[in-house]
């Protein structure tokens, strides 16, 4: 059922047009008649609303055939019906020919009611097919709002069974994904495998053609060299596809940048092959150390006691000796107890050094002095504090991030001068380790077998700290941990060790 319509008279006056409005409802036809009588008000009057139907009158100064073409200029599809004085079969053949709906003479309204009549069912598929161009218009908005808005790229892709392909649709996503424009994308289809970096287009092109003979889901992922973008980068492709009914197979789908997630990924992987390594040479470290201290018991201690065995087993022969003897086997026996006193004093420090129990700062000094006597590197400790109190097994771990720096710095910096800073900052111990030597570089730190550094670093993460180290040639190099302390508390004063 159409409403009432929409009509606007070009070329009469608006007395005619409620003439019309009058004819039309004694008809039983219920009509909305406008007019319009000046050529240069008719392009504001076409646009001002829509018209369901246009009556023109067909003069030599606004002719029908003015309308028509205005109507299309404007994009505007209306049916015109030309109200003619005089029947004229040619003329009227021609209009018709132009795109009039009808040709009708002025003074038989009679017939034009007939006509707009007729014309009510036409008029009402017009409307329904406004209504449902619009309808599809903001449906497409809301699709390219929705596609403009997703994060990666929105496509459609068709393989053609000659082996051509083509994208129907790709979102503005190519632009910041791929470096190319939609349009561009859509003209040159290919392009986009000439993105994909040489070493992944085997993998591409196989999950191509599985996903095309089954029709499975096509998933890929690879590296693509976008244009104009000097970095690589990760995507994951996912689409459905479909055949058409000409035999192609077209796809729906969606890219995303998942470089990040690669990044990620990798750098998951390489600390869990560095983890298993430095576990590896935890393990070995381990028994070499048990080795050792086998070795020290057996061969120091166990000698010892086995040389104070010796001189106490003439004391028991039963024969006859001077006090001399004994006092000479007694002072043999005490100096080989103190051996064994000192051998297990030694044992018992490298295991863990008993100035631990003195407190971090005293231990970092004390290892700074056993580091000088040792190597004749001068090693300078710096702390505004007596003490800094923390819980045991996070001072053993700074401790032993220290003596590996050190150890670091002796087996590699060739320095003269070592300068260690320890402070407690807020809710974090901190503490620097420079040296003036050769310094370290990148190559150094990512060596396979540069467990030194990875120790230190793992200690340091574990306990929710952090870990840096640089340096350059001729530059030295630079240790710093932060670990969080939890509030521990401290005693003031200021300490330097030379």
């Amino acid at each position: 059922m159409v409403g009432a319509l929409a009509i606007l008279m070009v070329g009469y006056s608006a007395a005619e047009a409620g003439g019309l409005r009058d004819l039309l409802e004694q008809g039983g036809l219920s009509a909305k008649v406008d007019c319009v009588a000046m050529a240069d008000m008719l392009p504001g009057r076409l646009q001002q609303q829509e018209w369901d139907l246009v009556l023109t009158d067909d003069r030599p100064d606004l002719s029908a055939a003015q309308v028509l073409g205005l109507l299309a200029r404007l994009g505007l599809d209306v049916p015109v019906i030309a109200l003619v004085s005089r029947q004229d079969e040619q003329a009227a053949a021609h209009l018709i020919a132009a795109g009039v709906q009808d040709v009708l003479l002025k003074s038989d309204p009679v017939q034009l009611m007939a006509t707009i009549r007729g014309c009510q069912r036409y008029i009402g598929h017009l409307r329904d097919l406004r209504e449902a161009q619009l309808a599809l218009e903001r449906s497409e908005a809301r699709f390219r709002a929705i596609a403009s808005n997703l994060p990666g790229l929105v496509f459609q892709f068709v393989l053609e069974s000659d082996g051509s392909v083509f994208f129907p649709y790709v979102s503005e996503g190519s632009r910041s994904l791929l470096g190319l424009s939609p349009d561009y994308l859509q003209k040159k289809p290919n392009s986009f495998a000439r993105l994909i970096v040489a070493t992944d287009v085997a993998s591409y092109d196989q999950s191509l053609q599985d996903s095309c003979e089954h029709l499975s889901a096509w998933n890929w992922e690879g590296r693509i060299q976008a244009k104009g973008d000097m970095d690589v980068k990760w995507i994951s492709l996912r689409a459905t596809p479909r055949r058409t009914p000409r035999g192609a197979v077209l796809w729906d789908g969606i890219m995303l940048n998942i470089t990040r997630n690669k990044q990620i990924e990798l750098e998951i992987a390489r600390s869990r092959a560095q983890l298993e390594e430095l576990s590896a040479y935890s393990q070995k470290a381990k028994e070499q150390e048990r080795t050792r201290i086998a070795r020290e018991i057996h061969d120091d201690i166990g000698g010892t006691l086995t040389a104070i065995k010796c001189e106490l087993v003439p004391c028991l022969d039963n024969s006859s000796r001077t006090p001399e003897f004994y006092r000479n086997k007694a002072e043999a026996v005490e100096s080989l107890v103190d051996m064994v006193i000192d051998s297990t004093r030694r044992i018992a420090l490298d295991l863990r050094p008993g100035v631990l129990d003195c407190g971090i700062v005293a231990a970092v000094q004390w290892q700074a002095r056993e580091f000088n006597q040792r190597t004749g590197v001068s090693c300078t400790v710096a702390c505004d504090y007596e003490d800094i109190s923390l819980d045991g097994d996070l001072a053993v771990a700074i401790f032993r991030i220290f003596q590996e720096a050190l150890t670091n710095i002796a087996k590699h910096a060739n320095a003269s001068e070592v300068r260690v800073k320890l402070a407690e900052t807020g809710s974090q111990v901190y503490l620097e380790v420079t040296d003036n030597g050769c310094g370290i570089t990148s190559p150094d730190m990512e060596k396979v077998n540069s467990f030194g550094i990875r120790s230190m670093r793992e200690r340091c993460q574990q306990l929710g700290g952090q870990f840096h180290i640089q340096g350059g040639p001729l530059a030295g190099t630079e240790v710093l941990i932060r670990i969080p302390v939890n509030g521990q508390s401290t005693v003031g004063r200021e300490s330097r060790l030379n």
